[in-house]
Protein backbone atom coordinates (compact mmCIF):
# COMPACT_ATOMS: atom_id res chain seq x y z
CA UNK A 1 0.00 0.00 0.00
CA UNK A 2 1.17 3.57 -0.69
CA UNK A 3 1.85 6.02 2.15
CA UNK A 4 -0.82 5.83 4.83
CA UNK A 5 -2.49 9.19 4.11
CA UNK A 6 -6.23 9.24 4.69
CA UNK A 7 -8.11 9.78 1.46
CA UNK A 8 -11.70 9.29 2.68
CA UNK A 9 -13.07 9.37 6.20
CA UNK A 10 -16.69 8.88 7.22
CA UNK A 11 -17.81 9.63 10.76
CA UNK A 12 -21.29 8.75 12.02
CA UNK A 13 -23.01 8.75 8.63
CA UNK A 14 -26.74 8.25 9.14
CA UNK A 15 -29.49 8.04 6.52
CA UNK A 16 -33.16 7.26 7.07
CA UNK A 17 -35.92 6.56 4.54
CA UNK A 18 -39.16 6.88 6.47
CA UNK A 19 -39.10 4.12 9.08
CA UNK A 20 -36.10 2.41 7.49
CA UNK A 21 -32.69 3.26 8.92
CA UNK A 22 -30.47 2.55 5.91
CA UNK A 23 -27.20 3.77 7.47
CA UNK A 24 -26.79 3.88 11.23
CA UNK A 25 -23.77 5.93 12.38
CA UNK A 26 -21.44 4.41 9.81
CA UNK A 27 -17.76 5.24 10.17
CA UNK A 28 -14.87 4.06 8.01
CA UNK A 29 -11.47 5.17 6.74
CA UNK A 30 -9.99 4.54 3.29
CA UNK A 31 -6.38 5.49 2.76
CA UNK A 32 -4.44 6.67 -0.22
CA UNK A 33 -3.45 3.72 -2.38
CA UNK A 34 -5.65 1.28 -0.46
CA UNK A 35 -7.94 -1.28 -2.07
CA UNK A 36 -10.76 -1.57 0.44
CA UNK A 37 -13.76 -3.87 0.28
CA UNK A 38 -17.23 -2.83 1.36
CA UNK A 39 -19.24 -5.99 1.88
CA UNK A 40 -22.57 -7.04 3.29
CA UNK A 41 -25.87 -8.65 2.42
CA UNK A 42 -28.36 -7.03 0.09
CA UNK A 43 -30.12 -4.39 2.14
CA UNK A 44 -27.12 -3.95 4.47
CA UNK A 45 -26.73 -0.30 3.47
CA UNK A 46 -23.82 -0.50 1.03
CA UNK A 47 -25.62 1.14 -1.89
CA UNK A 48 -26.96 3.99 0.25
CA UNK A 49 -23.52 4.64 1.72
CA UNK A 50 -21.69 4.82 -1.59
CA UNK A 51 -24.45 6.99 -3.07
CA UNK A 52 -23.82 9.43 -0.22
CA UNK A 53 -20.09 9.38 -0.96
CA UNK A 54 -20.80 10.01 -4.64
CA UNK A 55 -23.35 12.77 -3.99
CA UNK A 56 -26.44 10.96 -5.26
CA UNK A 57 -27.98 11.17 -1.78
CA UNK A 58 -27.34 13.36 1.23
CA UNK A 59 -26.74 12.06 4.75
CA UNK A 60 -29.12 13.07 7.53
CA UNK A 61 -26.24 13.20 9.99
CA UNK A 62 -22.50 12.62 10.17
CA UNK A 63 -19.45 14.05 8.46
CA UNK A 64 -17.46 13.15 5.38
CA UNK A 65 -13.84 14.24 4.99
CA UNK A 66 -11.91 13.96 1.73
CA UNK A 67 -8.14 14.31 1.87
CA UNK A 68 -8.50 15.70 5.39
CA UNK A 69 -11.02 18.44 4.61
CA UNK A 70 -14.72 18.30 5.57
CA UNK A 71 -16.85 18.16 2.44
CA UNK A 72 -20.51 18.13 1.52
CA UNK A 73 -20.86 16.32 -1.80
CA UNK A 74 -24.00 17.87 -3.26
CA UNK A 75 -24.09 15.95 -6.56
CA UNK A 76 -22.20 13.41 -8.67
CA UNK A 77 -20.71 16.31 -10.63
CA UNK A 78 -19.36 17.73 -7.37
CA UNK A 79 -17.99 14.29 -6.49
CA UNK A 80 -16.18 14.05 -9.81
CA UNK A 81 -14.68 17.51 -9.29
CA UNK A 82 -13.26 16.25 -5.98
CA UNK A 83 -11.86 13.21 -7.75
CA UNK A 84 -14.48 10.61 -6.80
CA UNK A 85 -15.72 8.22 -9.47
CA UNK A 86 -18.28 5.46 -9.25
CA UNK A 87 -19.36 2.54 -11.41
CA UNK A 88 -22.94 1.60 -10.53
CA UNK A 89 -24.26 -1.95 -10.67
CA UNK A 90 -27.40 -0.72 -12.47
CA UNK A 91 -26.70 1.24 -15.59
CA UNK A 92 -27.80 4.66 -16.88
CA UNK A 93 -27.55 4.29 -20.64
CA UNK A 94 -29.49 5.44 -23.70
CA UNK A 95 -30.21 2.29 -25.68
CA UNK A 96 -30.69 3.85 -29.17
CA UNK A 97 -27.25 5.50 -28.97
CA UNK A 98 -23.80 4.05 -29.54
CA UNK A 99 -21.28 3.16 -26.87
CA UNK A 100 -19.14 6.21 -27.70
CA UNK A 101 -22.15 8.54 -27.69
CA UNK A 102 -23.18 7.26 -24.26
CA UNK A 103 -19.68 7.81 -22.93
CA UNK A 104 -19.61 11.33 -24.37
CA UNK A 105 -22.89 12.19 -22.62
CA UNK A 106 -21.36 11.14 -19.32
CA UNK A 107 -18.46 13.57 -19.59
CA UNK A 108 -18.68 16.82 -17.62
CA UNK A 109 -16.87 18.66 -20.39
CA UNK A 110 -17.17 18.05 -24.11
CA UNK A 111 -14.18 16.40 -25.75
CA UNK A 112 -13.17 16.26 -29.36
CA UNK A 113 -14.65 13.05 -30.75
CA UNK A 114 -11.35 11.72 -32.03
CA UNK A 115 -9.60 12.46 -28.75
CA UNK A 116 -12.39 10.78 -26.81
CA UNK A 117 -12.25 7.74 -29.09
CA UNK A 118 -8.50 7.45 -28.53
CA UNK A 119 -8.88 7.67 -24.76
CA UNK A 120 -11.70 5.14 -24.64
CA UNK A 121 -9.77 2.71 -26.84
CA UNK A 122 -6.77 3.07 -24.55
CA UNK A 123 -8.81 2.23 -21.44
CA UNK A 124 -10.46 -0.75 -23.11
CA UNK A 125 -7.04 -2.09 -24.00
CA UNK A 126 -5.67 -1.50 -20.51
CA UNK A 127 -8.53 -3.42 -18.91
CA UNK A 128 -8.70 -6.12 -21.60
CA UNK A 129 -12.40 -5.34 -22.12
CA UNK A 130 -13.36 -5.97 -25.75
CA UNK A 131 -16.13 -3.60 -26.78
CA UNK A 132 -17.07 -2.11 -30.14
CA UNK A 133 -17.51 1.59 -29.36
CA UNK A 134 -19.67 2.11 -32.45
CA UNK A 135 -22.31 -0.46 -31.50
CA UNK A 136 -25.72 0.66 -30.28
CA UNK A 137 -26.41 -0.09 -26.63
CA UNK A 138 -29.65 -1.93 -27.35
CA UNK A 139 -27.60 -4.66 -29.08
CA UNK A 140 -25.35 -5.23 -26.05
CA UNK A 141 -25.53 -7.83 -23.32
CA UNK A 142 -25.76 -6.80 -19.68
CA UNK A 143 -22.05 -7.49 -19.26
CA UNK A 144 -21.09 -5.32 -22.21
CA UNK A 145 -23.20 -2.47 -20.86
CA UNK A 146 -21.32 -2.70 -17.58
CA UNK A 147 -18.07 -2.13 -19.47
CA UNK A 148 -19.39 1.21 -20.70
CA UNK A 149 -19.89 2.35 -17.12
CA UNK A 150 -16.38 1.27 -16.14
CA UNK A 151 -14.80 3.15 -19.03
CA UNK A 152 -16.93 6.24 -18.51
CA UNK A 153 -15.82 6.42 -14.90
CA UNK A 154 -12.11 5.89 -15.56
CA UNK A 155 -12.05 8.73 -18.09
CA UNK A 156 -12.40 11.15 -15.15
CA UNK A 157 -9.10 9.94 -13.64
CA UNK A 158 -10.54 9.53 -10.13
CA UNK A 159 -8.55 9.72 -6.89
CA UNK A 160 -11.20 7.52 -5.27
CA UNK A 161 -12.75 4.85 -7.46
CA UNK A 162 -15.89 3.05 -6.27
CA UNK A 163 -16.42 -0.19 -8.20
CA UNK A 164 -19.57 -2.29 -7.94
CA UNK A 165 -19.34 -5.91 -9.16
CA UNK A 166 -16.79 -5.12 -11.91
CA UNK A 167 -15.71 -8.69 -12.78
CA UNK A 168 -19.07 -10.27 -13.50
CA UNK A 169 -18.36 -10.35 -17.26
CA UNK A 170 -14.72 -11.43 -17.25
CA UNK A 171 -12.95 -14.73 -17.75
CA UNK A 172 -10.53 -15.73 -14.96
CA UNK A 173 -7.65 -14.51 -17.11
CA UNK A 174 -9.35 -11.16 -17.77
CA UNK A 175 -10.21 -10.78 -14.10
CA UNK A 176 -6.56 -11.29 -13.23
CA UNK A 177 -5.65 -8.58 -15.74
CA UNK A 178 -8.21 -6.24 -14.20
CA UNK A 179 -6.80 -6.90 -10.75
CA UNK A 180 -3.31 -6.09 -12.05
CA UNK A 181 -4.63 -2.78 -13.37
CA UNK A 182 -6.36 -1.94 -10.09
CA UNK A 183 -3.22 -2.78 -8.14
CA UNK A 184 -1.25 -0.50 -10.46
CA UNK A 185 -3.75 2.31 -9.89
CA UNK A 186 -3.39 1.76 -6.15
CA UNK A 187 0.41 1.96 -6.27
CA UNK A 188 0.00 5.28 -8.09
CA UNK A 189 -2.12 6.55 -5.20
CA UNK A 190 -5.70 5.87 -6.31
CA UNK A 191 -7.96 4.62 -3.52
CA UNK A 192 -10.36 1.89 -4.57
CA UNK A 193 -13.55 1.11 -2.70
CA UNK A 194 -14.49 -2.31 -4.03
CA UNK A 195 -17.97 -3.83 -3.71
CA UNK A 196 -18.44 -7.47 -4.69
CA UNK A 197 -20.30 -10.56 -3.59
CA UNK A 198 -17.47 -12.72 -4.93
CA UNK A 199 -15.57 -13.33 -1.73
CA UNK A 200 -12.75 -15.13 -3.51
CA UNK A 201 -11.87 -11.97 -5.43
CA UNK A 202 -12.23 -9.87 -2.28
CA UNK A 203 -9.62 -12.11 -0.66
CA UNK A 204 -7.36 -11.96 -3.72
CA UNK A 205 -7.52 -8.21 -4.24
CA UNK A 206 -8.42 -6.24 -1.12
CA UNK A 207 -6.21 -5.28 1.80
CA UNK A 208 -9.03 -4.45 4.21
CA UNK A 209 -12.77 -4.84 4.42
CA UNK A 210 -15.58 -3.02 6.19
CA UNK A 211 -18.59 -5.26 6.85
CA UNK A 212 -22.11 -3.82 7.03
CA UNK A 213 -25.20 -5.51 8.41
CA UNK A 214 -28.60 -3.84 8.80
CA UNK A 215 -27.08 -0.43 8.13
CA UNK A 216 -24.33 -0.71 10.76
CA UNK A 217 -20.63 -1.46 10.65
CA UNK A 218 -20.31 -4.83 12.36
CA UNK A 219 -16.67 -5.54 11.69
CA UNK A 220 -13.41 -4.85 9.93
CA UNK A 221 -11.05 -7.53 8.71
CA UNK A 222 -8.10 -8.29 6.51
CA UNK A 223 -9.75 -10.55 3.89
CA UNK A 224 -6.36 -11.92 2.86
CA UNK A 225 -6.15 -13.88 6.12
CA UNK A 226 -9.83 -14.80 6.53
CA UNK A 227 -11.64 -17.69 4.87
CA UNK A 228 -14.54 -17.07 2.51
CA UNK A 229 -16.85 -18.86 4.89
CA UNK A 230 -15.79 -16.72 7.85
CA UNK A 231 -16.33 -13.51 5.87
CA UNK A 232 -19.75 -14.69 4.74
CA UNK A 233 -20.75 -15.52 8.30
CA UNK A 234 -19.67 -12.08 9.47
CA UNK A 235 -21.87 -10.61 6.74
CA UNK A 236 -25.01 -12.54 7.66
CA UNK A 237 -24.42 -12.73 11.42
CA UNK A 238 -25.04 -16.45 11.50
CA UNK A 239 -23.51 -19.75 10.49
CA UNK A 240 -23.59 -20.19 6.72
CA UNK A 241 -25.69 -23.13 5.63
CA UNK A 242 -23.82 -25.90 3.84
CA UNK A 243 -24.92 -26.72 0.31
CA UNK A 244 -25.91 -30.36 0.45
CA UNK A 245 -25.99 -32.80 -2.44
CA UNK A 246 -27.21 -36.36 -2.25
CA UNK A 247 -24.31 -38.80 -2.80
CA UNK A 248 -24.23 -41.30 -5.62
CA UNK A 249 -26.69 -39.54 -7.88
CA UNK A 250 -27.23 -41.09 -11.32
CA UNK A 251 -28.81 -38.83 -13.98
CA UNK A 252 -31.77 -40.23 -15.88
CA UNK A 253 -32.78 -39.85 -19.50
CA UNK A 254 -32.69 -36.65 -21.53
CA UNK A 255 -35.32 -34.15 -20.44
CA UNK A 256 -34.26 -31.49 -22.95
CA UNK A 257 -32.54 -32.45 -26.18
CA UNK A 258 -31.11 -29.78 -28.46
CA UNK A 259 -29.82 -31.01 -31.82
CA UNK A 260 -27.92 -28.91 -34.35
CA UNK A 261 -29.70 -25.71 -33.37
CA UNK A 262 -28.62 -22.84 -35.61
CA UNK A 263 -30.24 -19.43 -35.21
CA UNK A 264 -29.61 -16.28 -37.21
CA UNK A 265 -29.92 -12.91 -35.52
CA UNK A 266 -31.52 -9.72 -36.76
CA UNK A 267 -29.25 -7.63 -34.56
CA UNK A 268 -26.32 -6.11 -36.38
CA UNK A 269 -23.92 -7.20 -33.66
CA UNK A 270 -25.75 -10.22 -32.33
CA UNK A 271 -24.22 -13.68 -32.15
CA UNK A 272 -25.51 -16.40 -34.44
CA UNK A 273 -25.84 -19.88 -32.99
CA UNK A 274 -23.94 -22.55 -34.92
CA UNK A 275 -25.24 -26.12 -34.62
CA UNK A 276 -25.73 -26.14 -30.87
CA UNK A 277 -26.24 -29.68 -29.57
CA UNK A 278 -26.56 -30.92 -26.00
CA UNK A 279 -28.77 -33.05 -23.75
CA UNK A 280 -29.89 -32.06 -20.26
CA UNK A 281 -30.74 -35.13 -18.25
CA UNK A 282 -33.21 -35.72 -15.45
CA UNK A 283 -31.56 -35.09 -12.09
CA UNK A 284 -28.63 -33.25 -13.63
CA UNK A 285 -27.38 -29.68 -13.38
CA UNK A 286 -25.77 -28.84 -16.72
CA UNK A 287 -23.61 -25.72 -16.84
CA UNK A 288 -23.02 -23.25 -19.68
CA UNK A 289 -19.97 -21.07 -19.05
CA UNK A 290 -18.82 -18.14 -21.13
CA UNK A 291 -18.16 -14.43 -21.30
CA UNK A 292 -21.29 -12.33 -21.93
CA UNK A 293 -22.06 -11.68 -25.58
CA UNK A 294 -21.03 -15.08 -26.96
CA UNK A 295 -24.48 -16.37 -27.79
CA UNK A 296 -25.96 -16.99 -24.34
CA UNK A 297 -28.70 -14.41 -24.92
CA UNK A 298 -29.60 -15.91 -28.29
CA UNK A 299 -29.66 -19.43 -26.86
CA UNK A 300 -31.89 -18.36 -23.97
CA UNK A 301 -34.32 -16.71 -26.39
CA UNK A 302 -34.39 -19.83 -28.57
CA UNK A 303 -34.99 -22.15 -25.60
CA UNK A 304 -37.71 -19.93 -24.13
CA UNK A 305 -39.52 -19.57 -27.46
CA UNK A 306 -39.00 -15.82 -27.76
CA UNK A 307 -37.01 -16.60 -30.90
CA UNK A 308 -38.30 -19.14 -33.42
CA UNK A 309 -36.34 -22.34 -33.94
CA UNK A 310 -36.80 -25.37 -36.19
CA UNK A 311 -39.46 -27.60 -34.63
CA UNK A 312 -37.27 -30.66 -34.27
CA UNK A 313 -34.19 -28.83 -33.00
CA UNK A 314 -35.55 -28.66 -29.44
CA UNK A 315 -37.29 -31.62 -27.78
CA UNK A 316 -38.83 -31.76 -24.32
CA UNK A 317 -39.26 -35.31 -23.03
CA UNK A 318 -39.14 -36.50 -26.63
CA UNK A 319 -41.70 -34.05 -28.07
CA UNK A 320 -40.63 -31.41 -30.59
CA UNK A 321 -41.26 -27.92 -29.18
CA UNK A 322 -39.03 -25.72 -31.33
CA UNK A 323 -41.98 -24.00 -33.00
CA UNK A 324 -44.08 -23.52 -29.85
CA UNK A 325 -44.50 -20.07 -28.25
CA UNK A 326 -43.30 -19.43 -24.67
CA UNK A 327 -46.65 -20.06 -22.89
CA UNK A 328 -47.04 -23.47 -24.54
CA UNK A 329 -43.49 -24.45 -23.58
CA UNK A 330 -44.04 -23.37 -19.98
CA UNK A 331 -47.29 -25.32 -19.82
CA UNK A 332 -45.45 -28.46 -20.94
CA UNK A 333 -42.78 -27.98 -18.28
CA UNK A 334 -39.97 -25.82 -19.69
CA UNK A 335 -39.41 -22.78 -17.46
CA UNK A 336 -36.80 -20.16 -18.35
CA UNK A 337 -35.49 -17.44 -16.04
CA UNK A 338 -33.61 -14.69 -17.91
CA UNK A 339 -30.55 -12.79 -16.77
CA UNK A 340 -32.19 -9.39 -16.33
CA UNK A 341 -34.51 -9.56 -13.32
CA UNK A 342 -35.81 -6.00 -13.80
CA UNK A 343 -37.87 -5.64 -16.96
CA UNK A 344 -37.51 -9.20 -18.26
CA UNK A 345 -38.00 -11.59 -15.36
CA UNK A 346 -40.18 -9.12 -13.45
CA UNK A 347 -42.14 -5.93 -14.05
CA UNK A 348 -41.01 -3.37 -11.51
CA UNK A 349 -44.36 -1.61 -11.19
CA UNK A 350 -46.33 -4.86 -10.76
CA UNK A 351 -46.95 -6.31 -7.34
CA UNK A 352 -45.26 -9.60 -6.48
CA UNK A 353 -48.62 -11.34 -6.85
CA UNK A 354 -49.09 -9.84 -10.30
CA UNK A 355 -45.59 -10.90 -11.27
CA UNK A 356 -46.49 -14.55 -10.71
CA UNK A 357 -48.83 -14.27 -13.71
CA UNK A 358 -45.92 -13.69 -16.07
CA UNK A 359 -44.85 -17.33 -16.04
CA UNK A 360 -47.00 -19.37 -13.64
CA UNK A 361 -50.52 -18.73 -14.84
CA UNK A 362 -50.78 -22.05 -16.71
CA UNK A 363 -48.86 -24.45 -14.49
CA UNK A 364 -50.32 -23.05 -11.25
CA UNK A 365 -53.82 -22.46 -12.68
CA UNK A 366 -53.88 -18.77 -11.83
CA UNK A 367 -56.48 -17.98 -14.46
CA UNK A 368 -59.72 -19.57 -15.61
CA UNK A 369 -61.31 -18.79 -18.99
CA UNK A 370 -59.14 -15.70 -19.27
CA UNK A 371 -60.12 -14.38 -15.82
CA UNK A 372 -57.51 -13.95 -13.09
CA UNK A 373 -58.14 -16.06 -9.98
CA UNK A 374 -57.18 -13.43 -7.43
CA UNK A 375 -57.07 -15.71 -4.41
CA UNK A 376 -54.90 -18.29 -6.22
CA UNK A 377 -52.60 -15.51 -7.39
CA UNK A 378 -52.03 -14.19 -3.88
CA UNK A 379 -51.75 -17.66 -2.37
CA UNK A 380 -49.01 -18.64 -4.81
CA UNK A 381 -47.08 -15.40 -4.26
CA UNK A 382 -47.26 -15.96 -0.48
CA UNK A 383 -45.98 -19.53 -0.96
CA UNK A 384 -42.97 -18.24 -2.91
CA UNK A 385 -42.27 -15.54 -0.31
CA UNK A 386 -42.41 -18.05 2.55
CA UNK A 387 -40.47 -20.83 0.86
CA UNK A 388 -37.63 -18.57 -0.28
CA UNK A 389 -37.62 -16.22 2.74
CA UNK A 390 -38.20 -13.13 0.61
CA UNK A 391 -37.95 -9.97 2.72
CA UNK A 392 -41.01 -7.91 1.78
CA UNK A 393 -44.03 -6.31 3.42
CA UNK A 394 -46.52 -8.54 1.56
CA UNK A 395 -47.32 -10.09 -1.80
CA UNK A 396 -48.94 -6.77 -2.74
CA UNK A 397 -45.62 -4.91 -2.56
CA UNK A 398 -44.33 -3.72 -5.96
CA UNK A 399 -41.33 -5.59 -7.31
CA UNK A 400 -39.32 -2.36 -7.35
CA UNK A 401 -39.55 -2.15 -3.55
CA UNK A 402 -37.41 -5.26 -3.06
CA UNK A 403 -33.64 -5.36 -2.84
CA UNK A 404 -31.89 -7.04 -5.74
CA UNK A 405 -31.25 -10.21 -3.78
CA UNK A 406 -34.81 -10.51 -2.53
CA UNK A 407 -36.29 -9.92 -5.99
CA UNK A 408 -33.96 -12.57 -7.36
CA UNK A 409 -35.07 -15.04 -4.69
CA UNK A 410 -38.68 -14.30 -5.60
CA UNK A 411 -38.33 -14.85 -9.35
CA UNK A 412 -36.23 -17.99 -8.83
CA UNK A 413 -38.81 -19.32 -6.39
CA UNK A 414 -41.65 -18.46 -8.76
CA UNK A 415 -40.10 -20.82 -11.33
CA UNK A 416 -38.94 -23.60 -9.00
CA UNK A 417 -42.27 -24.00 -7.21
CA UNK A 418 -43.85 -24.76 -10.59
CA UNK A 419 -41.83 -28.01 -10.49
CA UNK A 420 -40.74 -27.75 -14.14
CA UNK A 421 -39.39 -30.70 -16.04
CA UNK A 422 -36.59 -28.40 -17.20
CA UNK A 423 -35.45 -25.12 -15.67
CA UNK A 424 -33.09 -22.92 -17.67
CA UNK A 425 -31.71 -20.18 -15.45
CA UNK A 426 -29.32 -17.38 -16.47
CA UNK A 427 -27.00 -15.81 -13.84
CA UNK A 428 -29.22 -16.84 -10.90
CA UNK A 429 -26.98 -15.29 -8.22
CA UNK A 430 -25.63 -12.27 -10.10
CA UNK A 431 -25.27 -9.38 -7.65
CA UNK A 432 -26.83 -11.16 -4.66
CA UNK A 433 -25.28 -11.65 -1.23
CA UNK A 434 -23.79 -14.85 0.16
CA UNK A 435 -26.88 -15.86 2.11
CA UNK A 436 -29.26 -15.38 -0.83
CA UNK A 437 -26.82 -17.09 -3.21
CA UNK A 438 -26.57 -20.13 -0.94
CA UNK A 439 -30.35 -20.38 -0.72
CA UNK A 440 -30.78 -20.14 -4.49
CA UNK A 441 -28.06 -22.70 -5.17
CA UNK A 442 -29.52 -25.16 -2.69
CA UNK A 443 -32.95 -24.74 -4.31
CA UNK A 444 -31.48 -25.59 -7.72
CA UNK A 445 -29.80 -28.69 -6.29
CA UNK A 446 -33.03 -29.78 -4.63
CA UNK A 447 -34.99 -29.28 -7.85
CA UNK A 448 -32.56 -31.50 -9.75
CA UNK A 449 -32.73 -34.07 -6.98
CA UNK A 450 -36.48 -34.31 -7.57
CA UNK A 451 -35.87 -35.30 -11.19
CA UNK A 452 -35.85 -32.03 -13.08
CA UNK A 453 -33.07 -31.06 -15.46
CA UNK A 454 -31.45 -27.74 -14.58
CA UNK A 455 -29.47 -25.77 -17.16
CA UNK A 456 -27.34 -23.17 -15.42
CA UNK A 457 -25.96 -20.31 -17.52
CA UNK A 458 -23.35 -18.46 -15.47
CA UNK A 459 -20.17 -16.45 -15.68
CA UNK A 460 -19.30 -17.41 -12.09
CA UNK A 461 -16.91 -20.33 -12.36
CA UNK A 462 -17.09 -21.10 -8.64
CA UNK A 463 -20.85 -21.43 -9.00
CA UNK A 464 -20.59 -23.70 -12.03
CA UNK A 465 -17.93 -25.90 -10.49
CA UNK A 466 -19.76 -26.30 -7.19
CA UNK A 467 -23.20 -27.07 -8.66
CA UNK A 468 -22.81 -28.72 -12.05
CA UNK A 469 -22.25 -32.30 -13.07
CA UNK A 470 -21.15 -31.42 -16.59
CA UNK A 471 -20.62 -28.16 -18.41
CA UNK A 472 -20.01 -26.63 -21.81
CA UNK A 473 -18.20 -23.42 -22.62
CA UNK A 474 -19.89 -21.06 -25.09
CA UNK A 475 -17.80 -18.89 -27.38
CA UNK A 476 -18.88 -17.05 -30.54
CA UNK A 477 -22.12 -18.98 -30.79
CA UNK A 478 -20.55 -22.41 -30.48
CA UNK A 479 -20.26 -24.95 -27.69
CA UNK A 480 -17.10 -26.68 -26.57
CA UNK A 481 -16.96 -30.40 -26.06
CA UNK A 482 -18.78 -31.52 -22.88
CA UNK A 483 -16.57 -31.18 -19.81
CA UNK A 484 -16.86 -33.29 -16.67
CA UNK A 485 -16.62 -30.95 -13.70
CA UNK A 486 -14.65 -33.40 -11.58
CA UNK A 487 -11.93 -33.60 -14.21
CA UNK A 488 -11.68 -30.23 -15.95
CA UNK A 489 -9.18 -27.53 -14.93
CA UNK A 490 -10.04 -23.90 -14.28
CA UNK A 491 -7.32 -22.89 -16.73
CA UNK A 492 -8.88 -24.95 -19.50
CA UNK A 493 -12.30 -23.41 -18.89
CA UNK A 494 -10.78 -19.93 -18.95
CA UNK A 495 -9.01 -20.58 -22.23
CA UNK A 496 -12.19 -21.93 -23.80
CA UNK A 497 -14.09 -18.88 -22.56
CA UNK A 498 -11.47 -16.71 -24.23
CA UNK A 499 -11.85 -18.45 -27.58
CA UNK A 500 -9.25 -21.22 -27.51
CA UNK A 501 -11.28 -24.08 -28.97
CA UNK A 502 -8.62 -26.76 -28.87
CA UNK A 503 -7.47 -28.81 -25.92
CA UNK A 504 -5.71 -26.70 -23.32
CA UNK A 505 -2.33 -27.71 -22.00
CA UNK A 506 -2.55 -30.00 -18.98
CA UNK A 507 -2.26 -28.23 -15.63
CA UNK A 508 -2.02 -29.24 -12.02
CA UNK A 509 -5.00 -27.14 -10.87
CA UNK A 510 -8.18 -29.13 -11.08
CA UNK A 511 -11.66 -27.73 -10.62
CA UNK A 512 -12.11 -29.77 -7.49
CA UNK A 513 -9.05 -28.11 -5.97
CA UNK A 514 -10.41 -24.57 -6.35
CA UNK A 515 -10.43 -22.54 -3.15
Amino acid sequence: MAEATTRLELEGITKRFGEVLANDKVSLVARKGEIKALIGENGAGKSTLVKIIYGVQQADAGEMRFEGAPVVVSSPRAARRLGIGMVFQHFSLFEPMTVLENIAIGMDQALDRRKLEREVTSILAAYALPLDIHRHVDTLSVGERQRIEIVRCLLHRPKLLIMDEPTSVLTPQEADQLFDTLRKLATEGCTILYISHKLDEIRALCESATILRSGRVVGECDPRVETQRRIAEMMIGAELANIERAPGRTPGGARLLVERLSVDTDEAFGTELEEISFAARAGEILGLAGVAGNGQKELMLALSGETAAPAGAIRLDGSAIGNLPPPARRKRGLCVLPEERNGHAAVASFSLAENTLLTARERKHLTANGVIKTSALHDYARRVIAAFKVATTSEEAPARSLSGGNLQKFVVGREILQEPLVLVVDQPTWGVDAGAAAAIRQALIDLAARGSAVILVSQDLDELLSLCDRLYVMNEGRLSRPLTVAEVSIEEIGLLMGGVHGQAEPTHTRAGDAD
